[in-house]
């Protein structure tokens, strides 16, 4: 066993003893936070790891034990040699002897704080208690065994605060963990029966809610146990897809690109705002809800509320929810409505794990489609509501950077939920925030001082690294200051962008000549910046890299700007150089291309429009679209990550370290758009015609481009663009019919492209005839086969029951469905998803219906109570202007007589929502077809 002890100079040493030898030591339990953080066997013995995060729990073990008279301790991370197989396998075994033969156990909480001070009944107060209760120390694979081995168990807080022993907090740990009292007292654990107890005990290490049912026996006991276990595991999956299925973008990592992108937060920046009379009567009262700031471009907005989300983390209490959304227009995937919703509610259930439930109901049925279909905003938005409205919802704060009118509608749902949204001086923006009630408005142009001050700040550090980096003069640096603060005008971007530009002149004695040449104002600078760009001898590639990111879907690597913008074929080793040149555009960060803000690309279109693309920018749609059919052609082919089996779930896929889709996924993603944008289907592309080209492609390489559509998680954007193509190229006809009959496989599993998909496909289907070469050598019997596609569009698979009616939309984007299972449900009639499953009616329903508008929906059903009656339930689905479904709107016991039936479906008629209902009467042979009296 290898134990640390310090040496005379208070550095950790590693001392081995036979396991008959141990000296009294002291051990460690504890969480593992990244494995990289960690110090490991080697570090003690290289004396190294002082710089990670790890190496504060080594030292707080050894310290305690000092104080407890200790020589020796042990700590798993560095304990043990990993390296050698058979040593790390031995130490597994006798973990638990280790524990039980320790003088004393330290479990070390970094989820729990206590005071810094104070007699251990301080300590011991409802400040930690909760999260003592709740601290995932307790949901470790080891913690039994590290809780019930040691004589002396003791736990310290993250801060090293002592929070009692296993004994002083017995109460705690028994509601925990079920674990029984005497056990935790010390009693040996031989004289409990272990036939039900472990069972029960492991339930709460488990976290299941499993009632003792003492008597029931071992083999009972146990598999109710693995029962539950299996179930917790079950959902505990299907959240985790659910999450991830939602999760668009973390915020929290685009929080941190902004910042460092920017050169880094600066406090003094944003100071000015804690103290500002709007901000603190949004902050105070309670009636105010929605902050409102607003500003020209490079005002500082962004990280105006960077600066606020950090005094919020650390001001609001730790039960109250965060979340935050910064748009960018730039990015296609991060600057539409349905992105902001996905990205708040995305933090906001990793905060509140809860909150799931009501997204989780509709993702079961859905799957990933339940974000990216045609009808992800109505889904979004119903879901929104329902999360703001849970009673369980703790205190939100939201902060967004840019606005949409689901806000101003959702500003004032909920006395919980505090807003804070930013946006430029746009008229329509005015007009849509006028709307909103209990708002507060913060112009930063009525706030010019202190925008001014802070301005100055900025312009200060700015000049202060320049000085630093390039060794400027006192004289000079003088002079580089006051002129940016004479013609900065209060905007943080056009100080950014001339000490970018001056970071590029070589000789000092030419910065106060490069310097005078910079107008003020952005527009002025970009004007000057292009005139300057348009100078150089790139000129014309600079002017192609620049027309091609604007008008990208999202940001592209380095790899993927190459490959699609065919002028940087033969600089390819020079592209960063290029990219450089395009500075005051362009921005390199972790090896994407980013526009340096949403003003530069807005001037590229704006100002700039005939000198960025010469031949329109449906030209430079066309030659994108030709380069991603180019590339895929190249780089698609079957089993493109070596998965080899075709059942291979998705889910379990690495990403290879030399990934053959590196220049391949925005292509595989994008090529359609580009092809609509180029609208090079009613010209000829090279000599031929945008179909043929289509066509060919399909011909060849559509199934490995299903493939690649899977393994980038993007089937259903395929989709979308094979509806785009529907009406182009015959093929696609085919083509539609096969993704749509065989999704869910695709979906799933990228490798059932080549096995069920082309199996079970019509014997004449030209994409099974094309591709007849991948089909499955090791099938003998193969399944009997219509010639073509049947007149079904698609299987919609979710009843458990017989389907008794169902009734198109009078629009035909959604389909309802009623079956004996009791349940109504609402499908998209395109992608084929489940938006939403009614429920409410006690037993079969016979009848569906939707009003004229497609916005309500009836249904009727046999839930009698007594012979003959007939139950109606009304319920709504609303369109996107509507946001949650009503469930049981009516109730109807509908009587035999006519003249009472007559009467209850006039008081219905004026609630405004009956339409076409079919009744079946219990024990009646016929129908009755019932419209509006």
């Amino acid at each position: 066993m290898h134990l640390l002890e310090y040496s005379k100079d208070e550095e950790p040493l590693i001392t081995s003893f036979d396991d008959d030898k141990l000296p009294p030591y002291a051990i460690l339990s504890h969480r593992w936070g990244e494995e990289a953080e960690e110090v490991s066997f080697e570090d003690i013995a290289g004396n190294a790891g002082k710089d990670k995060s790890g190496y504060q729990k080594i030292q707080f073990c050894g310290e305690q034990a000092k104080r407890d008279n200790l020589q020796y301790f042990w700590v798993d991370t560095c304990c043990i040699n990993k390296a050698n197989k058979a040593e790390h396998s031995v130490a597994i075994r006798s973990m638990f002897r280790w524990y039980c033969n320790a003088a004393r156990c330290y479990v070390y909480l970094s989820d729990v704080s206590a005071l810094a001070s104070g007699d251990e009944r301080d300590a011991r107060s409802l400040l930690w208690d909760s999260e003592f209760r709740h601290s995932k120390w307790f949901t470790r694979g080891w913690t039994l065994q590290e809780l019930l081995a040691p004589r002396v168990v003791e736990f310290f807080s993250r801060h090293w605060r002592k929070l009692g022993d296993r004994v002083s907090l017995k109460s705690q740990i028994h509601e925990v963990t079920t674990i029984p009292h005497e056990v935790l007292e010390g009693s040996p654990l031989f004289q409990f029966s272990v036939k039900e107890d472990a069972a029960y005990s492991l339930s709460g290490i488990f976290n299941v809610d499993m009632a003792p049912v003492y008597g029931e026996g071992a083999e009972q006991a146990f598999g109710q146990l693995h029962d539950k276990i299996r179930k917790q595991e079950e959902h505990l999956r299907k959240q985790e897809e659910c999450l991830r299925d939602l999760r668009a973008t973390n915020p929290r990592n685009d929080k941190k690109r902004i910042e460092d992108t920017k050169g880094g937060l600066l406090v003094d920046s944003y100071r000015w705002v804690l103290d500002n009379t709007a901000f603190q009567e949004w902050r105070n009262e309670q009636h105010s809800r929605l902050l409102w700031v607003k500003g020209d471009p490079g005002k500082g907005k962004t990280m105006l509320l960077c600066g606020i989300i950090d005094k919020l983390q650390r001001s609001i209490p730790r039960t109250a929810l965060l979340s935050y959304f910064f748009c960018q227009q730039t990015d296609a995937r991060l600057n539409s409505a349905t992105a902001v919703l996905r990205g708040l509610l995305y933090m906001l259930v990793q905060q509140q794990p809860s909150l799931v439930s009501h997204i989780r109901k509709r993702h079961d049925h859905a799957g990933r489609d339940l974000f990216e279909d045609a009808n992800a905003w109505v889904a979004l938005t119903e879901m929104w509501a329902d999360v703001l409205q849970d009673p369980s919802l703790n205190t939100t704060h939201l902060v967004i950077d840019a606005l949409d009118d689901f806000i101003t509608e959702q500003s004032s749902t909920s006395s919980r939920v505090k807003w804070i949204v930013s946006s430029r001086n746009w008229p329509e923006i005015e007009t849509q925030l006028e709307r909103a009630e209990r708002k507060v408005r913060l112009s930063l142009e009525l706030n010019t001082e202190s925008v001014a001050a802070a301005v100055n700040i900025f312009i200060r550090r700015k000049v202060d690294q320049l000085a630093q980096d390039k060794q400027y003069k006192e004289e000079l640096r003088h002079a580089v200051l006051r002129h940016l603060t004479l013609n900065a005008n209060d905007t943080f971007l056009w100080v950014a962008l001339v000490c970018q530009d001056l970071t590029r002149v070589k000789a000092n004695r030419h910065v106060l000549r490069k310097l005078a040449l910079f107008p003020p104002g952005l527009n002025a600078l970009y004007k000057r910046m292009m005139q300057q760009m348009s100078d150089s001898d790139d000129a014309k590639i600079c002017r192609c890299v620049l027309a091609s990111t604007a008008i990208f879907y999202r940001p592209v690597t380095v790899s993927e700007l190459v490959a699609l913008v065919e002028q940087l074929e033969d600089v390819s080793d020079d592209v960063r150089e290029i990219i450089s040149l395009c500075g005051s555009f362009l921005t390199l960060r972790e090896d994407t291309v980013y526009f340096v803000h949403q003003s530069a690309k807005d001037f590229l279109f704006a100002k700039a429009y005939d000198e960025a693309f010469p031949d329109g920018s449906e030209a430079v749609h066309q030659a994108i679209f030709l380069r991603s059919l180019a590339i895929l052609s190249k780089t698609l082919h079957r089993d493109m990550y070596s998965l080899e089996a075709p059942g291979y779930p998705l889910e379990n896929v690495k990403l290879p370290r030399k990934d053959p889709l590196a220049v391949s996924r925005y292509p595989c993603v994008y090529w359609v758009n580009h092809l609509y944008k180029s609208k090079a289907f009613i010209s000829s592309v090279g000599g031929l015609q945008a179909a043929d080209v289509v066509n060919d492609f399909l011909r060849k390489k559509y199934l490995y481009w299903l493939e690649g559509l899977s393994l980038c998680n993007s089937v259903g954007k395929g989709i979308l663009s094979i509806e785009k193509l529907w009406s182009l190229v015959q093929l696609v006809q085919d083509a539609r019919r096969f993704i749509m009959y065989h999704k869910g496989a695709i979906e799933g599993y990228p490798l059932q492209t080549y096995a069920s998909a082309l199996l079970f496909s019509p014997t004449r289907s030209l994409i099974r005839q094309l591709f007849q070469h991948e089909e499955p050598e090791a099938i003998s019997i193969r399944p009997a086969l219509s010639e073509g596609w049947s007149a079904c569009l698609q299987t919609l698979e979710g009843h458990s029951s017989e389907v008794r009616s169902v009734a198109f939309s009078h629009d035909s984007t959604r389909l309802a469905s009623a079956s004996w299972d009791w349940t109504v449900k609402i499908w998209d009639a395109s992608s084929g998803a489940c938006l939403q499953t009614l429920e409410g009616h006690s037993n079969s329903v016979w009848s569906v219906a939707f009003s004229h508008d497609s916005t309500r929906l009836a249904s009727a059903s046999d839930d009698s109570t007594r012979d003959g009656d007939v139950r109606v339930y009304i319920c709504e689905v609303f369109a996107t202007s509507k946001l949650r479904e009503a469930r049981l709107c009516c109730d109807l016991l509908l009587n035999r007589e006519h003249t009472a039936l007559r009467g209850k479906l006039c008081s219905v008629r004026r609630v405004g929502i009956l339409y076409q209902i079919r009744l079946l009467r219990r024990r009646g042979a016929y129908f009755q077809k019932l419209s509006r009296y």
